[in-house]
């Protein structure tokens, strides 16, 4: 069994299980003419909806920090049901954040999301510069000082000129500090991460292997990215199985640097 696959330690082991994953609000996707068959799910509730999310919380469960992109903050289309604080509850998360993008009042709450273990000593959202409205990235820090772990959950940009002024504003954000992941759907490949000369140096991509996630019936690109800082090497990272999404689940088993886990255990309350 994968470190990844196995029921959590505590944080004595010296790691944390990272997730990121863009749920789609929860809509069934296997083929590429569901965006039109189903595309009236994104305005629209759908009975099985939180029987997926049911579901996609029994994996969610195995990791100690989640980003989520694609979420509905409860609205009509939801059912009223808020999807960041029902995969919290559902998968045992005590800590979970919603930073609402897109409001299209009671339609719909396009979201993202972080569900967490551990308790965040601070978390800031940055509105996200583009064309159309409504992308954004969390900041979630957890421990105190130079040797805090910082987490960006950023959901960027469909267009090659909206996601250069996207990666330029995180490279600002990131820039001055150590230990740093950010992970999401970057709508982009490793190459045109790598091609971003300024943001690939203020963190340096690993891992640097690329991982398909999209579309999740048909693995052809890599979008989906959980990118670490100098001061950080991944143990394990992989692409979980098919969850009704057109993404699939990027997943890494992150061991953490000594003076960083002493942060962690100082600073922030054990996870249940």
């Amino acid at each position: 069994m994968s470190q990844l696959d196995a029921r959590l330690p505590s944080l004595a082991d010296g790691h944390l299980r990272l997730l990121t994953f863009n749920l789609q609000v929860g809509i069934q996707t296997s083929a590429y003419h569901h965006y039109l068959t189903r595309s009236w799910q994104h305005l629209l509730p759908q009975r099985e909806r939180n029987q997926r999310l049911e579901l996609i919380s029994e994996v969610l469960g195995r990791f100690d920090i989640v980003g989520l992109q694609e979420v509905d903050g409860g609205s009509f289309r939801s059912g009223r049901v808020n999807q960041v604080r029902y995969l919290a509850e559902r998968a045992g998360f005590p800590n979970h954040f919603q930073q609402l993008n897109r409001n299209l009042g009671k339609i719909a709450q396009h979201s993202n999301g972080l569900l967490s273990r551990l308790k965040p000593t601070r978390i800031e959202e940055h509105r996200l510069s583009g064309t159309l409205p409504g992308r954004g990235a969390i900041h979630a820090r957890f421990g105190e000082g130079p040797d805090a772990l910082h987490i960006f959950v950023a959901h960027l940009a469909l267009s090659h000129r909206g996601r250069t002024r996207q990666l330029n504003y995180l490279s600002d954000l990131i820039t001055p500090l150590r230990h740093v992941v950010v992970m999401g759907d970057l709508n982009c490949t490793p190459e045109q991460i790598h091609a971003h000369s300024r943001f690939s140096e203020s963190l340096p991509l690993h891992p640097v292997k690329p991982l398909l996630s999209y579309p999740s019936w048909q693995p052809r690109r890599a979008l989906d990215h959980i990118l670490l800082s100098r001061s950080l090497e991944a143990a394990e990272v992989q692409v979980l199985d098919h969850l009704f999404s057109d993404h699939l689940p990027l997943a890494v088993d992150l061991p953490l640097p000594r003076e960083c886990l002493e942060t962690l255990k100082t600073s922030c309350p054990a996870r249940v």
